[in-house]
């Protein structure tokens, strides 16, 4: 019952050269793949990895129950705790869907879901005991995970079965439903301790290593994280393969990161495929004091061959940057709609040094951002001041460790360096560079080679040094140019503005029509119809729009209407409400949003108004009898006299 494996060659060459010398290695030219690549292969695709005994143990012969509302939970681990027992097997379970609480796999033991088998998390908090670990850079207690490996080693989860999360409790825990309208981020926020509501808001994950070693995740998929999808801390030897990550069903859970490897060495993640609501694929390393004493870097690590979707960093560093990261690959990924794309993030109280890093053949499309440097990322979060209202005697723990200063304060500046960027193209991107390191560690030693983007506008850079640009091409569709400040040879990339034509006030006649008859035809009773800025497609009530600077909503008056969806907030750690209403007695018209757009407005209108107040500008099409309005603002109210 063993799952097949590739096997490939073990590459002959010495690791440590490669450490001291990476930049010097010739790749190996029959595969065109670096030292780094295939050291890993050589280990991961290696036929004696995570070895685990080829015998049997179904939970169901323990107890566990499919398709009940059973807890699962002792009839699971009992098959686990057997398979342990005898020196190692593999945990299998009849099709169906299992409710459990945290599992905990041990050494040598493999649990193997077919592809039929769900095993989803029951929403109790007492089912998931506190335990040691690191959440978000510290060191406290946190809630077990679902499925845990936790200081063991050769283990397995494998198989096209689905780990269900069941997230949407501890969402609206969190911040309530909608988003930010409720929970313990509303309190949290009025208190002005916002950054501590991650924190003290305890949160399930799916799938936890930590402190382990020879660890393969394969070919499952994972639905609706409670917290952060699939965390590797303070680990070794870990190869996550063919993953399947969903979790914007029924919701938008917060902190729903993809991938996450923290302060963990010799990891290999590939061909996963990541929907969710936070950084898709990242690397962190600790946070501020406590990261710093821990001190530990996360080191020799590629991530490729993935595909991101909704998200928030097709690929990020940080924020958690203190115990520093070296010697990482990532290549062979693809951006479909996530917002950011290659991310920085860190703060000046974090420290580490980010060193030897190399980013190839991605490519990007509709990306808001594509390469977004935050070194002074959110504020509100990253520098935590405990109101004076708020005895100590009602601190946390956690709180102290979290406000604990950074001595000397120099040690918390990050320094990024030595960072290559090649092979990549970007389309129908709105910010082509963005970065703001600190006059004290400017982000320095840059490569950029062979990149294209394609861009409304080509951004900033702040406090940076020695960037390299070998054929860097950017088509901007706006008129403006890139802003530097405190930059020193910062070679500048060849740059063609392509502004295209200013559209007409209105559609043409055929245009119009046909796109109406549909929306109307595919939403009968609704009157209100926001368009996706990227796919151009309906929003309905409850979906997520792409971010954008312009936007555009056709209303159809039939008395009071309203309708209610979300957008990214700011760097899109959050969504955010946006409400469009029609109020029929006093013909307004009304935009709750707090991110600015240029709106443009559509509405139908028997005949000419007298006046359109509120509107930036406006027009009225006789043939069409329509009403064209256009608005910068957010919030805004026009009026129909």
């Amino acid at each position: 019952m063993q799952p097949k494996r590739l096997c490939l060659p073990v590459f002959g060459f010495t690791f440590l050269l490669f450490l001291s010398c990476h930049s010097t290695q010739q790749v190996d030219q029959s595969d065109d793949k670096s030292p780094l690549v295939q050291h890993l292969e050589a280990i991961f695709y290696h036929p004696g990895f995570a070895p685990v005994p080829d015998q049997a143990f179904p939970a169901n012969d323990y107890g566990a129950q499919p398709d009940s509302l059973v807890d699962n939970t002792q009839a699971i681990q009992d098959a686990i705790d057997a398979a342990a027992a005898a020196g190692g097997g593999q945990v299998i379970l009849k099709p169906g869907l299992y409710r459990s609480g945290a599992l905990f796999l041990k050494s040598n033991v493999e649990l193997h879901l077919d592809s039929l088998v769900t095993i989803q998390a029951i929403q109790d908090d007492k089912l998931y005991p506190d335990i040691r670990t690191r959440i978000a850079g510290i060191e406290m207690l946190w809630p077990a995970a679902l499925i845990n490996i936790y200081e063991q080693h050769d283990v397995r989860i494998t198989g096209k079965g689905t780990i269900d999360g069941n997230g949407k409790y501890w969402w609206d825990k969190f911040w309530g439903d909608p988003p930010r309208t409720g929970g313990m981020w509303t309190e949290y926020t009025r208190r002005n301790i916002r950054w501590a509501v991650d924190y003290d808001c305890k949160r399930v994950r799916p799938v936890a290593v930590y402190g382990s070693q020879n660890v393969l995740l394969q070919d499952f998929n994972v639905l609706r994280a409670g917290f952060w999808t699939v965390s590797l801390t303070y680990s070794s030897r870990i190869h996550v393969n063919g993953l399947v990550i969903r979790n914007n069903i029924g919701g938008y859970g917060p902190s729903s990161d993809g991938i996450n490897s923290d302060s963990s060495n010799d990891i290999l993640v590939e061909n996963c495929d990541i929907d969710c609501n936070d950084d898709n694929l990242c690397i962190k390393a600790g946070r501020d004091a406590d990261g710093l004493r821990v001190n530990r870097p996360s080191e020799n690590i590629v991530y490729r061959n993935c595909i991101t979707r909704a998200g928030h960093g097709l690929f990020t560093i940080g924020s958690e940057t203190s115990g520093g990261m070296r010697n990482i690959e990532v290549y062979g990924l693809k951006a479909e709609g996530t917002n950011t794309g290659i991310r920085f993030k860190s703060a000046q109280v974090r420290g580490g040094v980010i060193d030897n890093i190399w980013f190839h053949d991605i490519t990007m499309d509709h990306v808001n951002s594509p390469f977004h440097f935050e070194l002074n990322w959110y504020p509100e979060y990253s520098y935590p001041q405990i109101p004076a209202e708020i005895p100590e005697t009602e601190w946390p723990a956690h709180w102290k460790v979290m406000t604990r200063p950074v001595e000397p304060k120099v040690r918390g500046i990050p320094e990024f360096r030595n960072i290559r960027i090649t092979n990549v193209t970007v389309t129908g991107a709105q910010q082509a560079f963005y970065a703001n390191g600190y006059a004290e560690k400017p982000i320095h030693d840059l490569a950029w080679e062979n990149v294209s983007i394609e861009a409304e506008e080509c951004g900033e850079i702040h406090h940076a040094r020695d960037w390299s640009m070998d054929n860097v091409r950017l088509r901007i569709h706006t008129n403006d140019t890139l802003i530097l400040e405190d930059t020193r040879g910062i070679v500048m990339p060849e740059i063609t503005v392509d502004v295209p034509q200013i559209r007409p006030p209105m559609d043409t006649a055929v245009d119009l029509d046909t796109r109406m008859f549909r929306y109307r035809k595919q939403h009968p009773g609704s009157s209100i119809f926001p368009l996706d800025p990227v796919s151009m497609e309906i929003i309905g009530p409850g979906d997520t729009m792409n971010s954008a600077v312009h936007q555009e909503v056709y209303v159809f008056p039939e008395g009071n209407a309203s309708l209610k969806c979300y957008e990214p907030l700011g760097d899109g750690f959050y969504y955010s409400p946006l409400s469009i209403i029609w109020l029929q007695s006093t013909r307004q018209l009304q935009i709750q949003s707090e991110v600015r757009h240029n709106w443009t407005i559509h509405l139908a209108w028997e005949s000419a108004p007298g006046q359109v107040y509120g509107a930036t500008q406006w027009n009225y099409d006789q043939d069409h009898q329509h009403i064209i309005a256009e608005v910068t603002s957010a919030p805004f109210t026009i009026t129909i006299q």
